[in-house]
């Protein structure tokens, strides 16, 4: 083995990180991390979040008004606000794509976006209380332009538009970074059905003993 490449630049313990910027995880290809959409009044997963639970067909979908996270909860599919985020096609399960226009309609009020763009999240498996789920920071979105052209239909683009507090820089300050990575995954969230269901009676009684993590809106 050549010398020259095996040599490590050693830089001590007194070495700062405070000067560095982490590159945010958006900039660099992420296909096969768990992610979701916003899109023309439709809201999807991607396959990589049902690779991350093989054995989940429904969840709740959480909100966090405060702090502008998203939770997706496993559960059953007899639960309160429960969602089939797939279906079955050629026998293997694929994400589903339904219309939701009051849903689409609150986050696009509650975050201030546009609703003419397509906003893509990503998100990470994450354990609390016992349960695992997948959260998502709301505020760290990839958006994406519908582009028209004279005579056809417009089109999402493919390129991002950047966030107004993502440009100039490559991510958060090092210390900053290290200490957002904790969060209160079940404080202050809202639980919200996708598509308009009446729970029945069986619902409500499931659900008996188990509104101390979430509460409805």
């Amino acid at each position: 083995m050549n010398e020259e490449t095996d040599k490590i630049l050693e830089l001590g313990d007194d070495f700062d990180f405070d000067d560095f910027q982490v590159v945010r995880r958006e900039f660099f290809a992420h296909t096969t991390e768990p992610a979701v959409s916003f899109n023309n009044c439709k809201f999807y997963v991607n396959s990589a979040c049902l690779s991350k639970f093989p054995g989940t067909d429904y969840v709740q979908v959480l909100i966090n008004r405060q702090s502008r996270v998203m939770a997706l909860r496993p559960c059953q599919e007899g639960d309160r606000d429960s969602f089939a985020w797939c279906g079955i096609s050629k026998g293997k399960r694929r994400p589903k794509q339904p219309t939701c226009k009051f849903f689409f309609a609150q986050m696009v009020s509650m975050m201030g976006w546009d609703p003419e763009y397509r906003y893509k999240i990503l998100g990470r498996r994450a354990h609390a209380n016992g349960e695992y789920l997948l959260i998502f920071d709301l505020t760290a979105t990839e958006m994406y332009q519908r582009v028209s052209t004279q005579g056809e239909k417009a089109k999402t683009s493919r390129i991002p538009v950047l966030p107004e507090n993502w440009k100039g820089q490559f991510g958060l300050p090092f210390r900053e970074h290290r200490q957002s990575m904790q969060i209160n995954i079940f404080d202050g969230y809202a639980v919200y059905a996708i598509k308009n269901s009446q729970p029945s009676e069986a619902d409500a009684n499931s659900q008996t003993g188990q509104g101390d993590n979430s509460h409805g809106e």
